[in-house]
């Protein structure tokens, strides 16, 4: 017999005092909000039930699957480019506008597999995953924000390119697109961490990673940014993250603006993909941007994707990204 799923879900009020009571009391849990950052989880570790939920980030030390000799079926369907047109002309025409220099469009696209939600999770290798029974399954390689010992960083990705092109890392780091792109981005994050911390600085500024995944390849350019919080923050945790969303890294700037261009120009939405993850483990706390992310809608199966638009973009690179970033994590398929 299959169980009810037992969190219930909370809105936003009710999660920012369950995260400020039990942070302000030292007590772990993990906490899941949606990208209109209206509603959520937030779940004890006494309250974990491995049979509807699993969490992993790498500070929780767990072991990371580095390969699999199963077979893994995966087939794309996405929007068409002539619908991806039309969403991709009124972010541009916003834009030329001056309504926003930056807009992250995102979409949905269907996807086949043999594996289940679950098998992916326990297949994938990324730097946090999360998996919901009947919900949805992420791995993703951007961190949100993490806090240690008083100290809040964040660490925004904007710039992505296939690892297998020739001179890939140069030609991303010198691609002037991505270069405006990615400095909009620090300067709203930074902005966006001056409402909560002090003394905010850019510690790195654009470096790169490479993420494996079962297609290929990528490699993709964040920043890290941190400032000091007062000795009593957590007691204002929820408020604190609150404060900070959405995640300027996926929607764009002016950050308001920019989201009701996003919620006109998508047609779809998003829920909880592009939301946040985290774990705070009774001192400090670690947590994820909800990207690379697939949902269980029925028995299908939606994963959602997207990218930064600015008035260099174009079409069919844009298109093209989006696809890209449909992938699992998962090395050694066959």
């Amino acid at each position: 017999m299959t169980q009810n799923f037992p969190y219930n879900i909370l809105d936003k009020q009710q999660i920012i005092q369950k995260i400020n009571k039990l942070a302000a009391s030292h007590l772990p849990f993990l906490f899941i909000i949606d990208y209109k950052a209206e509603q959520g989880y937030v779940i004890g570790k006494d309250e974990l039930d491995e049979r509807f939920v699993r969490f992993q980030t790498e500070s929780t030390n767990q072991p990371i699957n580095q390969s699999t000799n199963q077979l893994l079926n995966w087939q794309v369907h996405p929007v068409s480019l002539n619908e991806y047109w039309q969403k991709f002309e009124y972010v541009l025409e916003q834009i030329h506008k001056g309504n926003s220099y930056l807009a992250n469009l995102t979409q949905p696209t269907k996807v086949q597999t043999n594996l289940s939600l679950l098998d992916l999770y326990q297949l994938g290798s990324a730097k946090y995953k999360l998996w919901l029974n009947n919900k949805f399954t992420v791995f993703s390689p951007e961190i949100f924000v993490r806090i240690n010992k008083g100290i809040i960083s964040s660490y925004p990705m904007k710039g992505t390119i296939d690892a297998s092109i020739p001179d890939a890392e140069a030609l991303l780091l010198n691609d002037p697109k991505e270069k405006a792109e990615h400095a909009t981005i620090v300067d709203l994050i930074r902005n966006d961490l001056s409402l909560v911390a002090e003394q905010v600085e850019v510690k790195r500024y654009r470096y790169v990673d490479k993420i494996t995944t079962n297609k290929q390849d990528l490699l993709q350019v964040s920043s890290e940014i941190s400032g000091c919080l007062t000795d009593n923050y957590r007691e204002r945790l929820g408020d604190i993250l609150f404060a900070l969303l959405p995640a300027g890294s996926i929607c764009g700037a002016p950050k308001q603006k920019t989201l009701e261009i996003i919620e006109q120009a998508e047609g779809y939405e998003r829920g909880f993909y592009t939301g946040i993850c985290g774990w705070f483990d009774g001192e400090n706390l670690d947590s994820a941007v909800m990207i690379r992310f697939i949902e269980q809608d029925g028995d299908k199966l939606i994963f959602k994707s997207g990218g930064g638009i600015t008035s260099q973009s174009d079409l069919k690179k844009e298109y093209e990204e989006l696809i890209q970033k449909v992938y699992v994590p998962i090395r050694g398929v066959n």
